[in-house]
């Protein structure tokens, strides 16, 4: 299995080809070349320093720090708040569950403990009580750690994507992957897959 794995990264690897472009963008009033400071955005002239200033990663953190949602809301992308809040309510609904199933079962724990003969819900003897309440306490917390790394991840959201604000994207960018035979003098013909990176 891993010969096969070998032998297919390496013809993929082997036929890699990229082909670029050249583009030169001409405007009414300026000649703006590929290195310049200025881009084209809805038929405007936008300065990149004034656009990527809009959007400061320190503040977007800071705001999703404060009111979780509130970075994204920054770096306009609405979308993602109701992706936040969600997670947040669908990880504390669990472990609330597993909170009240915990109590329940510890309450029976403790007066299994103190009066062998203290009437349980489903019949459990207090070694079965005690694995139960261990297994309920171990997934609570299982979901209120999760639950935090939720908090850091939309905090990396909105820092990583106030910084992406400025990362120019050409709209003509295109990945393809397809067939190739290529013949070659010294080898011959050799057939694989050619990634074409198209900007």
């Amino acid at each position: 299995m891993f010969r096969i794995v070998a032998f297919i990264f390496l013809i993929l690897i082997g036929s890699i080809s990229a082909f670029a472009q050249e583009v030169e963008m001409t405007l009414d009033s300026a000649k703006v070349a590929n290195d310049s400071l200025v881009t084209l955005k809805n038929g405007k002239v936008v300065n990149i320093k004034s656009y990527s200033a809009r959007f400061n990663p320190r503040k977007a953190l800071l705001y999703s720090a404060i009111l979780p949602g509130a970075g994204q809301v920054y770096n306009k992308k609405y979308w993602k708040v109701p992706l936040v809040y969600g997670g947040f309510v669908i990880l504390g609904s669990f472990a609330a569950a597993y909170n009240s199933l915990y109590n329940k079962y510890r309450h029976e724990l403790i007066g299994v403990v103190a009066d062998p003969n203290f009437p349980t819900s489903k019949g459990y003897t207090e070694a079965q009580l005690r694995t139960v309440v261990d297994t309920y306490r171990r997934q609570r917390d299982f979901f209120i750690i999760i639950n935090g790394f939720w908090y850091l991840l939309q905090l990396v959201d909105a820092h990583v994507d106030a910084h992406l604000k400025d990362f120019d994207l050409n709209p003509q960018l295109k990945l393809s992957l397809r067939p190739d035979v290529q013949q070659n003098g010294l080898t011959g013909r050799t057939n694989g897959f050619a990634i074409t990176l198209t900007f």
